[in-house]
C-alpha cells in the first residue's frame, strides 16, 4: 500500500501471487488460512509480503521453515513440489531404487510424509515408509539398509514447535561412496531445487498409493548396528536420567541401553512422550537455557552419574555431569553442569581413539581445534570441514569419528552417515561407567586432557534476529572493520567468501569464527581461547566475547 492508503502496483503483484497460490493449493485449510490473510488487507500486507517473500531453499539441513500457508513456509502445497522436483531429479539422474520416508511426531508430519510417499508411486517409484514417528538416524540408516536412491525426513530437529522441516538423503548410487546415506550437498540441492521450480501446476501431478508402511525390521537393523558400537564385556554399572525433550528418541534409546546391557535410564516422565507443543521448554533444543532443567532435577533425585538429553528428533546428544565446582550438592539440580558439544566431543574420540579405532577424525571450522591437537599427539588423520554433518562424513575415507560443537556426533560413520544422538549416548555411557568402574569422572577425564595438552575454552555468541537483513548487515560491518587484534595480540582474517559466508578471526592462542546460521535467524560467533593447564580460560574468553560483539555492533 502506498503511504496515502492507495493499493500500489506492488500490491496488485502480491495480491495476483496469492490468488494463484490459492487456486493451485491443494490443502483447503491452507487455501482458507491465505484467503483470511487477502481479506485482512491493508492491514495485513506485511504478513501476506513475507509469506511470499522467496520460496524455502535447501540450507544447512534441508528445508525448514514456520508451518503456513504460502511458498515461504512448510505446508502441502510445498511438501508436493518438492517431493514432485526430488523423484524427477532422481529420474533424470538414472537413480535407482525406492525412497525410503521418515517422520518425527511434529504438526504436520505425518501428512507430509504420506503425500511424499503419493507423489513418489505416482511417478512409478516405491515408496517405503517408517512404521510410526521414529528418529532421524533411523532413517538416514535406512537408507543404505533399503538400498534407496534417496530418503527424505520430515522433522524441523530442535527449532521451535510452530517449524517444520525436510531434509534429503542420497543412496549409494548417486551419493557416491562419502555421500551414501548423507545429507544433499552441492550440486545436488541446486539441480533438486531447480527442479520443484520447473514442477509446474500441482495438480498435474500425479498421485499413487500412500507406499508400503516397513515393519519393524528396519529398526531392529538400527539398533543392532547401534549396540555393536559398545564393546562387548565392558563395565555397565552406570546410573543415568535421560529426556528424549518430548521428541521421538525415548523409546528407541531406552531399548538401545537395554539392548548393550546398560541399566534403563530413568526418563523424565513429564517429557517422556511425543507432544508436537514441547510444553515444558522455551526452546526444545538442549543447547538453549533451561531446556534440561528437569532432566538436571530427575537426575539429582535419582542419584544418577549422568544426565543425557536428545533433541526432538534424537539426532543430537547432550550431556550434563554432577560438578563440585558449581559449588552445589551433586543431589540439587544447580550441582550439575552441561558439558559442551567440544567437551563431549573431545571425551569420545580421545575414548575411541583409547579404544584403537584408527582412521581418520574430523570436525568443522567452528569447533574446538583440541581435537587436531590429539590426532598430532597420536598420530592419527585429522580434517576441518564446513559446518554441517554433510561435509563432516565427507572429510574423506575413512572416516571413523566425526563431531560438530552442537552436540552432533557420529560415532560409527559406517552405521549411521550422520550425526546419531542415540550411538553417541551408548559411547558416552560406555566411558562413563568405565571410568566409574575406576573411581573417575567425565570431569576428570577432562582435567587429564587439559594436563597434557592445555585448556580449551569455548563459548558462543548468538545474536538471534527478527529481520533477516540484520545478519548481513553485521557480517558487512566485520568484514568492513575487523579488528586489528583481540586480547592485544595481532589478528589475521580468514574470508571464504564466496564459497562460503564465514569470516574467521585468529590470533596467539584465539579464535573467533562468524556466521550466519543455517537452521535458524541467528549469526553466531564461536569462541576460543587455548592457556596453559594451571591457568582459566574463563577471563580471556569474557574479555574476546566482548570485542567481538562490539565488532559486530551488537551488545556483548
Amino acid at each position: 500500500m502506498g503511504q496515502d492508503g492507495a493499493v500500489t502496483a506492488d500490491d496488485e503483484v502480491l495480491r495476483a501471487r496469492a490468488e494463484a497460490w490459492i487456486a493451485d493449493d491443494p490443502d483447503p485449510a491452507s487455501r482458507d488460512e491465505l484467503r483470511a490473510v487477502l481479506d485482512g488487507l491493508p492491514d495485513t500486507a506485511g504478513e501476506l509480503a513475507d509469506r511470499f517473500a522467496g520460496p524455502l531453499t535447501f540450507g544447512t539441513a534441508g528445508l525448514r521453515g514456520p508451518l503456513r500457508a504460502g511458498p515461504n513456509g512448510m505446508n502441502l502445497a510445498v511438501v508436493r513440489a518438492a517431493a514432485a522436483g526430488l523423484v524427477r531429479w532422481l529420474d533424470a539422474q538414472g537413480g535407482e531404487g525406492p525412497v525410503v520416508i521418515g517422520y518425527d511426531a511434529r504438526h504436520g508430519s505425518r501428512e507430509f510424509a504420506t503425500e511424499t510417499a503419493r507423489v513418489a508411486t505416482g511417478a512409478g517409484r516405491r515408496a517405503l515408509v517408517l512404521p510410526r514417528p521414529l528418529p532421524t538416524p533411523v532413517l538416514a540408516y535406512a537408507v543404505r539398509a533399503l538400498d534407496a536412491a534417496a530418503g527424505v525426513m520430515v522433522t524441523a530437529s530442535h527449532n521451535p514447535p510452530r517449524d517444520n522441516g525436510y531434509k534429503v538423503y542420497l543412496g549409494a548410487g548417486l551419493g557416491g561412496e562419502l555421500g551414501a546415506g548423507a545429507q544433499i550437498v552441492p550440486p545436488a540441492d541446486a539441480g533438486i531445487e531447480a527442479a520443484i521450480r520447473a514442477v509446474g501446476p500441482l495438480a498435474d501431478v500425479p498421485l499413487g498409493s500412500a507406499g508400503e508402511i516397513l515393519g519393524d525390521d528396519v529398526l531392529d537393523g538400527y539398533l543392532a548396528g547401534a549396540v555393536a558400537v559398545v564393546a562387548p564385556g565392558g563395565p555397565r554399572e552406570l546410573g543415568v536420567a535421560y529426556t528424549p525433550m518430548h521428541g521421538v528418541g525415548g523409546a528407541v534409546l531406552v531399548e538401545a541401553f537395554r539392548r548393550a546391557g546398560f541399566a534403563v535410564p530413568a526418563v523424565v516422565p513429564e517429557q517422556a512422550e511425543p507432544d508436537p507443543d514441547f510444553p515444558t521448554v522455551a526452546f526444545p533444543n538442549p543447547e538453549e537455557p533451561g531446556a534440561i532443567d528437569l532432566a538436571a532435577a530427575l537426575g539429582a533425585a535419582a542419584g544418577a552419574d549422568l544426565v543425557i538429553a536428545n533433541d526432538p528428533d534424537a539426532d543430537r546428544c547432550a550431556v550434563a555431569v554432577p560438578d563440585p565446582a558449581t559449588g552445589e550438592p551433586a543431589d540439587k539440580p544447580a550441582g550439575w553442569r552441561m558439558l559442551r558439544g567440544d567437551e563431549v566431543g573431545v571425551l569420545l574420540a580421545d575414548h575411541l581413539m583409547r579404544r584403537g579405532a584408527r582412521g581418520l577424525y574430523a570436525t568443522t571450522i567452528v569447533s574446538s581445534t583440541l581435537l587436531r591437537a590429539l590426532c598430532a599427539a597420536r598420530d592419527l588423520p585429522y580434517a576441518e570441514t564446513l559446518t554441517g554433518f554433510k561435509w563432516i562424513v565427507r572429510a574423506g575415507s575413512g572416516l571413523t569419528f566425526g563431531y560438530e560443537e552442537a552436540l552432533g556426533y557420529a560415532v560409527s560413520p559406517g552405521h549411521v552417515r550422520d550425526k546419531d544422538g542415540i550411538t553417541a549416548a551408548l559411547v558416552v555411557a560406555e566411558l562413563a561407567a568405565g571410568l566409574r568402574a575406576e573411581g573417575r569422572t567425565l570431569v576428570d577425564r577432562l582435567a587429564e586432557l587439559a594436563t597434557e595438552f592445555g585448556r580449551y575454552g569455548t563459548d558462543q555468541l548468538s545474536v538471534r534476529v527478527t529481520d533477516l537483513s540484520a545478519i548481513g548487515t553485521m557480517m558487512a560491518r566485520v568484514r568492513a572493520t575487523p579488528p586489528a587484534t583481540l586480547l592485544g595480540r595481532p589478528v589475521t582474517v580468514t574470508d571464504r567468501q564466496p564459497d562460503a559466508d564465514v569470516l574467521t578471526l585468529t590470533a596467539d592462542g584465539l579464535r573467533a569464527v562468524i556466521r550466519p546460521s543455517g537452521t535458524e535467524p541467528k549469526l553466531k560467533a564461536y569462541l576460543e581461547v587455548v592457556v596453559a593447564a594451571d591457568d582459566e580460560p574463563a577471563g580471556p574468553l569474557a574479555t574476546l566475547r566482548a570485542e567481538i560483539a562490539a565488532a559486530l555492533g551488537v551488545p556483548g
